[in-house]
């Protein structure tokens, strides 16, 4: 098995030689490294400060959220898809669910891959590729950078394959009176059991949306940038980003870092999540702009995750709930009772 290396890795060959101590301690001292950090985590403040105390737009975001729930039929689908499409990706480029990682398994991701965009057997296929995967990352541990697929699996086990999908019109002709399908069918009314009993954890598919992406963007801003500045300074150097904006190599690392863990962190407790969702999707286009021979593919099942909490929003045991339950109490309180 060969490997290259992640994400930042696909797009350059050698890595810095720079400790991330000795990294650390030249930047910080830099005022023109921390004073850019500095005003971007105050700037960060004052617009959750506004969020949550001055509340604007609140018409416009309710119809936002309205707008997005409408398309919550379509979660299923969405998830299928943006895994499916990596995955037969994978295997007819030669390597294993990462491009950092190269080995052919064709026959196994094509597979995979189509049966997730036909949704037949959607629940045992997210299982088998979860199972892979796990395996994977067991033996090369720098398919931890896809760890999408972890949470993008689990949802999928839970959701189901949805509609369109091969699974829901074979169980409607196998659940249709005096079909010669029906009769045939051995997995039908054992597919049906195991809906009924994952039925009252669907609620929870986007709090492992939105967990899975954000460990993703986690480990992404530390192992790739804060951990390991090495890997990034070059692909600061190779795509000369410091002329697009006037602002030192460091300063684009520990900007990028920070970013990403706090994005990811925002995620994990849920806190402004359809925000820090539709702020991923802005990342990654911009990745793919700034990095023109970044596989696009590598990022397609991170665009599906945030454009699944885009429709759905954070889901149970987040922050957001929490500050809706409060919202939705103040205003009751404000409501006289009638005499």
């Amino acid at each position: 098995m060969g490997t290259a290396r992640a994400h930042e890795e696909y797009v350059v060959d050698e890595e810095r030689d720079i400790a991330v101590g000795e990294f650390l301690a030249e930047s910080l001292r830099d005022p023109f490294v921390v004073g850019p950090l500095l005003a971007g985590a105050f700037a960060v403040t004052v617009a959750i400060a506004i969020y949550l105390f001055v509340r604007p737009l609140q018409r416009d975001l309710a119809a936002f959220r309205a707008a997005m729930r409408e398309y919550t039929l379509f979660v299923p689908w969405l998830l299928r898809i943006s895994f499916g499409i990596p995955l037969i990706g994978a295997g007819f480029g030669g390597y294993f669910i990462s491009p950092a990682l190269h080995v052919e398994l064709r026959l196994l991701q094509v597979a995979l891959g189509f049966l997730l965009l036909f949704g037949l057997a959607t629940r045992v296929v997210a299982l088998v590729t979860l199972a892979a995967y796990l395996v994977g990352l067991t033996l090369r541990p720098i398919l931890l950078l896809q760890l999408e697929y972890v949470g993008g699996m689990l949802a999928i086990v839970l959701i189901g394959s949805g509609q369109p999908s091969a699974d829901h019109v074979l169980q409607r002709v196998a659940g249709t009176s005096g079909t010669v399908y029906g009769r045939l069918d051995p997995v039908s009314d054992r597919a049906r059991t195991f809906q009924e009993r994952v039925r009252g954890y669907r609620p929870f598919v986007p709090t492992i949306v939105r967990i899975g992406l954000g460990c993703t963007f986690v480990s992404l801003g530390l192992g790739q940038k804060l951990l390991r500045p090495g890997i990034a300074l070059a692909v600061v150097g190779r795509y000369d980003l410091t002329a697009v904006v006037p602002a030192s190599p460091a300063l684009w690392v520990l900007g990028a870092g920070v970013a990403e863990v706090g994005l990811g962190l925002a995620l994990l407790v849920g806190f402004g999540t359809r925000a820090s969702a539709a702020t991923a999707i802005g990342v990654f286009a911009l990745t793919l702009f700034a990095l023109p021979d970044d596989p696009v593919l590598a990022h397609v099942g991170l665009f599906g995750l945030a454009s699944v909490l885009l429709i759905t929003g954070s889901g149970p045991y987040a922050v957001d709930r929490w500050l809706e339950a409060r919202v939705t109490d103040e205003r009751a309180d404000g409501v006289l009772e009638p005499a």
